[in-house]
């Protein structure tokens, strides 16, 4: 008999033994499968509340070990483990991390994706029926799959596993429509234990989550999100040559101390800077959507393998990438979010040692940001895109891709995914793993589902411009950089931290949170209304401001004095 058998057969590993032996058997399994003989903030906390069987939230940090929570865990129920994963990469490197621990300690690993054959996929689905796949990692889109569902269902599930949770909220950095559809599919199991994981998830973006995925009286696991050795510093310069010269002096002094990633917002921007910081010595190879796959996969063994000192990088460079020895993460311009740029610089110093996250600012580079965010698609367009969609459907198609969808309308392919995502959202459409439309059954008309898209999309233009401007009270700051980060996150810093730019220069203590009547009038997370903009939440405080999240009109940073002298903030219940 197998560890893995072994533990399945024990009736004490099994949902409803006692909170002391739950806790034995955690500490047991986690020293004898992962060699731990210590847990970060977070992890063991998170086991025992899926361990028993209640659904859990757990936010922790970048690189705080958040597999090993469902890896201990999923060894203790009685049942295969479903990990939803949205990049088919992070789905081997998961697989692959669980078969280096060994098929007898933990059970074999499976994906179920569609590179897979027919066979191969139902070799997948019948392994889970019959106990030999413990673990099975796929997309969110296999899920849109009634059989995949239905096969999966008779496999009794123990537990399901949202991997990146933060990606079904639409307040997320990341949001992704074919997360939408797991809270349905939880239902549709027969609600196993659920387990939402996620490294960075501001309070409302919690909420949305517990929502979306219809968890039932969640445990919430914050484990904190202040990462002390990370020094973060803010480069601000007034014009465009200065501020591109002042990222090739940076990187190359601190890739003198170690390795790290440039980010650019730009293809352009990675390929320049790359060639540049090439000319001056570094070993750097530029990163981004554009490559094609077996390039992007060689940057990534080179980083991986410590035979590059910087890779130059749009966002395409991030989920997944663990390499604990980078030094620095610089932005050459800033994120499209405080949540984008907290998991990006994140991505430095997860050994332990000092590391160091600068952006190089300059304030007109907001604009291409607001360039990206902006523009809303015309209902017309939504409407003639739905209407191709039925229309091909009819006609006797399995599915509308985004290459007739380009012949049709004559669009390129990243405006109609925007289109078909919005429409999906709006109940119209129903897209599979691999892009591929279709009617949603019962869906509204073609003229109905563009007006609900179309309002989706401006929801979404708003709120993605009150996270740049989020961002820009980041760079604009002169308080305590980790204390406006903690704060955007729900989590307040006492005292300055002693570690960022405005700490050293002496200005977060000179704009040090002043105290109102003894207390601040709107404490951190009171549900507020405010006379225009509706509901909203207390997100943080700053010198004499308050920062709110509306419902409607996203982040909104408001002079403290005027919300008093003109009563424009009420409390309200919830």
């Amino acid at each position: 008999m197998t560890a893995t058998e072994q533990r399945s057969a024990d009736p004490t590993t099994k949902a409803g033994g006692s909170a002391s032996v739950r806790t034995r058997r955690i500490r047991e399994t986690a020293r004898e499968v992962l060699g731990y003989t210590e847990f970060r903030p977070g992890q063991e906390e998170a086991m025992k509340s899926v361990a028993a069987g209640r659904d859990t939230l757990a936010v922790l940090p970048s690189g705080a070990g958040k597999s090993a929570v469902y890896t201990v865990a999923g060894l203790l129920l009685d049942g295969p483990v479903v990990v939803v994963s949205p990049l088919i990469a992070l789905q081997r490197d998961q697989v692959q991390r669980l078969e280096e621990l060994g098929e007898d300690a933990v059970g074999r690993a499976a994906v179920l994706n569609s590179g897979l054959s027919a066979l191969e996929h139902q070799a997948v689905l019948d392994g889970m029926r019959d106990g030999t796949v413990r673990y099975c990692f796929l997309a969110p889109e296999q899920l849109a799959k009634n059989e995949v569902v239905e096969a999966i269902r008779t496999s009794a599930p123990a537990l399901f596993v949202v991997d990146e949770a933060h990606c079904v909220s639409a307040w997320g950095h990341d949001f992704r429509p074919d997360y939408l559809r797991l809270g349905g599919v939880v239902q549709q199991l027969g609600h196993p234990t659920v387990l939402a994981l996620t490294a960075t998830a501001a309070p409302p973006v919690r909420a949305e989550i517990v929502e979306r995925l219809a968890m039932a009286e969640p445990e919430v696991v914050v484990a904190g999100f202040d990462r002390p050795e990370i020094r973060l510093e803010v480069e601000r310069h007034a014009d465009a040559h200065g501020k591109h010269t002042a990222v090739l002096d940076r990187v190359t002094a601190l890739a003198a101390d170690g390795m790290g990633i440039l980010y650019s917002a730009t293809r352009r921007g990675t390929e320049e800077f790359a060639e540049e910081l090439t000319a001056r010595g570094l070993r750097a190879r530029a990163y981004h959507a554009g490559l094609k796959k077996s390039d992007r996969d060689e940057v990534q063994r080179a980083y991986m393998d410590g035979e590059l000192d910087v890779v130059v990088a749009t966002t395409a460079f991030g989920m997944g990438i663990d390499k604990p020895e980078t030094r620095f993460v610089v932005h050459a311009e800033p994120a499209d979010s405080v949540d984008s740029y907290y998991q990006e610089v994140g991505r430095a110093g997860r050994d332990g040692e000092p590391a160091v996250a600068v952006l190089v600012y300059r304030q007109e580079d907001l604009g291409i940001r607001k360039f990206f965010a902006a523009g809303a698609p015309a209902e017309e367009e939504l409407q003639q895109v739905a209407g191709l969609v039925r229309a091909g459907v009819a006609s006797g198609m399995d599915g509308v891709d985004v290459r007739d969808l380009r012949e049709e309308t004559g669009l390129p392919a990243t405006p109609i995914v925007r289109d078909l995502n919005l429409l999906e959202q709006a109940g119209a459409v129903v897209l599979d793993d691999e892009g591929s439309a279709a009617p949603a059954p019962d869906g509204p008309a073609p003229g109905e589902a563009a007006a609900a898209a179309r309002l989706l999309a401006e929801h979404h233009v708003r709120v993605d411009e009150s996270r740049i401007e989020m961002m820009r009270g980041y760079a604009e700051t002169t308080g305590c950089r980790r204390q406006f980060l903690l704060g955007y996150f729900g989590e307040e810093l006492a005292e300055p931290c002693g570690n960022c730019d405005t700490c050293s220069s002496g200005s977060a203590y000179e704009h040090a949170e002043p105290v109102v009547d003894g207390a601040h009038p709107f404490a951190v997370d009171t549900a507020v209304q405010h006379t225009e903009w509706g509901p909203g939440i207390v997100m943080r405080h700053e010198e004499d401001r308050v920062v709110v999240l509306f419902e409607e009109v996203g982040y909104k940073t408001l002079g403290l004095q005027a919300v008093l002298d003109h009563d424009l903030l009420r409390e309200r219940a919830g």
